[in-house]
Formats: structure tokens, sequence, C-alpha cells
């Protein structure tokens, strides 16, 4: 089957690649199209594959696509690469997708995002879109040597243990944290509600145990708040107020301040590290972590789905919203049947 084939090869992913301008500081696959998931994309012969191409100057990468691909742009495309860098970086969670092409004899959606918004991202958590996917396993395709990028997408995992625990209890499982992780940049996330599969958390983590642990397992064994016994696939962290005021102030920064909004009473005026003080001894602190996460991807997801109507233009966006439809539906089906 064709979709088995791009899994074990990265020859096709690098053949698309190929079609792009070539300035990329990340370029990288994701989705179902690349780590098989549980429930109605499972058996997907024609599912879509999704890529991000992250570059360093946005205006002089879309002028030279516009030159290759300019097919691939909405009406957007006649008012040049500055506007479309415009529309990319100040609105949405500043990435440009151009959906529904067909390279290379595959169906595709590419993204777009400059490296110092990403890297922004990745560290503060301004958006968790693009750096939500980056905390799911996805296929590496190119990479440059930005020292920065790199440690801002190392960053991000951690980060994202971090949040996970502060929302699990004392013992748990692999599967459980990874779960917590995948779950991150759903929280709030509307699509989830309309145009989502319900369970697509669950059918993203399941059948990917093993490049969870890829991803995660250095960074769990040197975590000195973790014991990670590896055989059992079980975890167990200090869930103590001092534990988790540590954890609390390692959070990304956009994160931090979302909390002290939910939690400072109006007139207080609190300090976010004297918030984060009280947040490690309240017993609902989850609850109060997956709120802080909702205020961060809601809006978000909001102006990302807006924003996708004018770069995809309304043909493409009806065509994409219909397919995800159809793929909830099919899932609503499986469940009840």
């Amino acid at each position: 089957m064709a979709l088995q084939a791009l899994q074990s090869s990265g020859v096709a992913f690098r053949r698309i690649l190929s079609h792009f301008p070539e300035e990329l500081s990340l370029a990288f696959a994701y989705g179902s199209g690349v780590y098989r998931q549980a429930g109605p994309s499972s058996n997907q012969k024609n599912v879509m594959l999704d890529f991000v191409f992250t570059v360093d100057d946005p205006v002089a990468w879309h002028s030279k696509n516009l030159k290759k691909n300019r097919n691939h742009y909405s009406f957007l495309k006649v008012l040049g690469a500055k506007v479309i860098t415009t529309v990319q970086n100040n609105y949405g969670a500043g990435v440009y997708y151009n959906p529904l092409i067909m390279c290379d004899g595959k169906l595709i959606k590419y993204g777009v995002i400059s490296t110092s918004i990403l890297i922004d991202d990745l560290l503060n958590w301004n958006n968790l879109y693009i750096a939500g996917r980056l905390q799911k396993p996805v296929k590496i395709i190119a990479m440059n040597e930005n020292v920065t990028l790199r440690s801002a997408l190392d960053k991000n995992l951690k980060s994202a243990v971090t949040a996970a625990f502060l929302m699990l209890p004392e013992s748990f499982s692999e599967e459980d944290l990874f779960i917590a992780i995948a779950g991150l940049s759903y929280s709030g996330d509307f699509r989830m509600m309309v145009g989502e599969d319900k369970t697509k958390v669950l059918n993203i983590v399941k059948p990917n145990i093993v490049h969870f642990r890829e991803l995660y397992g250095n960074i769990l064994q040197e975590n000195p708040q973790v014991v990670y016994k590896i055989q059992q696939g079980r975890l167990e962290i200090d869930k103590s107020p001092e534990g988790q005021f540590t954890q609390l102030m390692t959070l990304p920064k956009t994160l931090q301040q979302q909390i002290n909004r939910i939690m400072d009473p109006p007139g207080k005026n609190r300090d976010v590290e004297e918030t984060l003080f009280q947040l490690a001894h309240d017993p609902d602190c989850g609850e109060v972590m997956r709120l802080g996460l909702s205020a961060i991807v809601r809006p978000s997801s909001i102006r990302q789905s807006t924003k996708g109507v004018f770069t995809a233009g309304m043909k493409k966006s009806l065509i994409y919203s219909s397919r995800k439809l159809h793929k909830m539906w099919k899932g609503w089906l499986r469940k009840t049947s």
C-alpha cells in the first residue's frame, strides 16, 4: 500500500520537498499520513499529507514559491508576497496554509511559518499551534544548523512533559502521560467540537506509543522529579507543593500569564510567582492548568481557522471542511455500530 511505503521511506517526502524553494530552516511532515492513527483515518488510502515549512525570510520564500507554484495560492496571490507574509505573520497562529494541493501525485497541505515566530511559540506557547504539532511525533525532512531553533524544539518537549505532570496524579502509565501531552494543544480547540473526531487524541497515541517513547524517553530519564520505570511502563512524580511550584515556575511564559489572569482576583494585581506559589498548594491545580491552556488554544484555533478561508479560498475551505466533517461522521458511525 502507498501509505506504508511513505512511512518506511523519507524519499517520498523529499521528492515533494523538491517542488518548493530550498531556503528552509525546518521542514516536517505530520498527521495520519505519516504515522498511523486509529479510528476513521486508519484505512484511508488517499489521506492528505500535512507539511510545515519554516523559513527565515517569508517574503523571499513566498516570492520564489509564487513563481514556482502560483496555482497553490488563493486570490491573495495577486497582492504579492509582502501581503501574503503580513497575513501569515499577523493573523491567526502565524502560519500560512495552502491545502488540497496535488504534488508529485500526492494530495498535500503545507503551512509556512517564519523561524522567529516558531521559536517564540516553542519557548512561550503564544499560540501553541505549530508548537503543539511538534509535541507529537513528526517526520523531520530537513533542518539546518540553527542552534536557537534546535534548543527551542527541545525546550518545547520539556515544557510539554512539565504541563502534563501538573495535570496527572502521583503515579500513572506511559500511555496516560502521552495522552496528556498529545491533548495539550487540543485544550479548548473549537475544531474538537466541529469537524474533528472527538477521540482524536486517543487515536493519535495508541498506535504510536513507540514513537512517543522515542521522542520523550531521554527527557523522562533525565528529569530529577520523576521515577521512570521503563520495563513496567509506569511513572511516579513529585506532587508535593514544593515539587509542583518548581514545575509551575518552568512553564512557558504565556501559560504562566494566563494562569495568573484566571487566579488573580480583580484589583489584587499579584505577580505571577505569587500566583503560582498559591496554585502549587491548590488541589485543583490540574483544572487551572487546563483552563490556562484553553485560554491560549481556543482563540488561536478560531483565528487560524477564520484566516484559512482567505488563504485557502472559499471553494477549498468548503472542500477541506467537508472532508473533516466526513471523517468525524465516520468516527461516530464506528462508535455506534
